[in-house]
């Protein structure tokens, strides 16, 4: 038998190629940052074509060697999407440092990393500060926003001082005449790590290959359908994840971008979807939340532009919140991901086999779920006896495997807590999955409340919960009790102005649950705390709730027997 061989080229995916279409493409789509002061400052792709070159040439005149990692410490704005292709370009590693972190993690983080140059916004040279202790940078760059003179320094490398750079400066004497880095496909582009609430944070390094098929998935119809037509508003921050690869997609396809810069509060985004109306907004439900609490609060000051959708990832979405936005005539997509899957995983649509078929409450309640896998991700169940069946009940961990989904951390070899014998990522979140493909997420393994050897979903209380047109927030986790190994405590915020008693949230929610899944007792505080990424922090109220003490007479409740 003859063989046969491929007659395609061989030509590397790569991120380099995305950004030379940009500027020959798109010349006068547009980039907006909103910038410290509130100001709005506007680019060009054209421009900002030019000055993502100019970055990559002043990085090789600095020095910058293939693979040679350059941390940024920046809000979302037009300079940092310049890192995004400007350090690849020069044969770097991007490596975005999470600013919501402790100082001292974020300078373990970058010792870990090894982080040669740091990108800083001038507004966060106190939190530099903070941890330059902690890792001596080489170099500095800092972009000037304040209007203050960035005081430039030589640096002394026997004393451990780094050298200053302004970043504009720097820019402006770049030298012409710049050549990409040869590289392959497998080359690393960029570094995220784990958000580290158990145990220290992983690395997660992305490739040219990795990025490119990950911004190819992004503009399918029935995935994130970005276009060249759409105004992206990323409130996902860029150093989160790489604000879900959104941006690398979105130069790839020549969309207008909007920056919210440092301005992440509820009145201040509707200010800027009223000067800039986006098409797609992404970020976390906490910050949809304030979104949809501040309309109703103050009704006829803001209106949602026309058409706009909305992709809500990072934590489990409520119906209660894809039901306030469809009031305001804004469709939501929930999506799965995690920093290990580029981000995006899995995201909802609207089956067509489906339609007519479901009732307006069924497609809601449907909503609510993980959406269906991205192309190119596989996705499988696995209980305790193996694969689970896809058939919506049968619940184990979800692990996935794919060309943009991480097979190990940086620094570590795969290991058996995060990866199956048979290569898998590990999520570590418990789901199931129906004959549809839709994926609920039913918990991470370690919120999952055992109670009287049965498992109850701390997620699916709180989904209901937050239903209550009273409740702000809820996050439920499991204490310790003598009786049930463990019972669901409720830790419930209102709204402004709002009040509800344990007895009327309990009845509420009553209809969707098994008596032995109510939570026993409901707490009411002021606000849930925060990760770094805008999830609830469970950890600390099982802190908080540590010595909690339940009540001596509850029945039967904790368990199904």
């Amino acid at each position: 038998m003859h063989s046969i061989r491929t007659t395609m080229m061989p030509v590397p995916l790569s991120l380099d190629r995305l950004l030379e279409r940009a500027g020959r493409l798109f010349p006068e789509s547009e980039i907006v940052s909103r910038l410290p002061d509130r100001s709005l400052r506007r680019h060009s792709y054209a421009d900002w074509h030019r000055r993502t070159l100019a970055l990559a040439s002043a990085l090789r005149m600095l020095g910058l060697r293939k693979g040679d990692r350059v941390a940024t410490l920046c809000w979302n704005h037009h300079a940092h999407l310049e890192c995004y292709f400007g350090i690849p370009a020069a044969g770097g590693v991007m490596h975005t440092l999470n600013l919501r972190l402790a100082p001292d993690e974020i300078g373990w983080i970058a010792q870990h990393a090894r982080d040669r140059f740091l990108v800083v916004d001038d507004v966060l040279l106190p939190l530099y500060r903070q941890f330059a202790a902690h890792h001596r940078f080489e170099r500095v760059i800092v972009v000037p926003f304040s209007g203050a003179r960035v005081a430039t320094a030589d640096g002394d490398p026997h004393a451990g001082e780094p050298a200053v750079d302004d970043y504009e400066q720097l820019l402006a004497r770049a030298p012409a005449g710049f050549e990409f880095a040869p590289h392959d496909e497998s080359d690393p582009v960029a570094m995220c790590y784990t958000s580290g609430t158990t145990g220290k944070p992983k690395g997660v390094v992305y490739s040219h290959r990795s990025t490119v098929l990950h911004s190819l998935n992004c503009a399918l119809p029935d995935f994130v359908a970005l276009a060249a037509r759409d105004v992206v508003m990323p409130v996902t921050p860029m150093f989160h994840a790489n604000s879900w690869g959104i941006p690398y997609a979105a130069v790839m396809l020549g969309a207008k971008l909007v920056f919210p810069g440092p301005h992440l509060a509820p009145e201040d985004l509707l200010d800027l979807m009223q000067a800039e109306p986006p098409t797609l907004a992404l970020g976390v439900p906490t910050i949809w939340f304030g979104l949809v609490q501040a309309l109703d609060a103050h009704p006829g000051r803001w209106r949602l532009p026309a058409g706009l959708r909305t992709m809500v990832g990072g934590a489990a979405v409520p119906e209660s919140l894809i039901r306030a936005f469809a009031r305001h005539g804004v469709g939501v997509a929930p999506g799965w991901g995690m920093t290990e899957t580029s981000p995006v995983g899995s995201i909802f649509y609207e089956k067509p086999e489906l339609r007519g078929r479901l009732s307006e409450d069924e497609w809601f309640a449907r909503k609510a779920l993980a959406g269906v896998p991205a192309p190119l991700v596989e996705v499988r169940i696995m209980g305790e006896q193996g694969p689970c069946a896809w058939n919506g009940r049968d619940v184990g961990e979800l692990q996935v495997r794919g060309p943009f989904i991480t097979g190990s951390y940086h620094g570590e070899a795969p290991g058996a807590d995060k990866f199956s014998a048979d290569g898998w990522l590990r999520t570590g979140d418990v789901a199931a999955i129906d004959e549809h493909g839709y994926i609920r997420i039913a918990d991470r393994t370690k919120d999952l409340i055992k109670s009287g050897g049965e498992w109850i979903s701390s997620v699916d209380l709180e989904n209901a919960i937050m239903a209550h047109p009273a409740v702000a927030e809820a996050a439920v986790i499991a204490l310790a009790h003598p009786k049930w190994t463990e019972r669901p405590l409720a830790c419930v915020v209102t709204k402004p102005g709002a009040t509800v008693d344990a007895q009327a949230l309990r009845a509420f929610i009553a209809p969707k649950f098994a008596k032995w899944q109510l939570p026993d007792a409901f707490e009411f505080i002021d606000a849930v705390p925060r990760t770094s990424t805008g999830k609830f922090w469970k950890a600390r109220l099982r802190e908080r709730f540590a010595g909690w003490q339940w009540p001596t007479d509850e029945g039967d409740g904790g368990s199904p027997a």
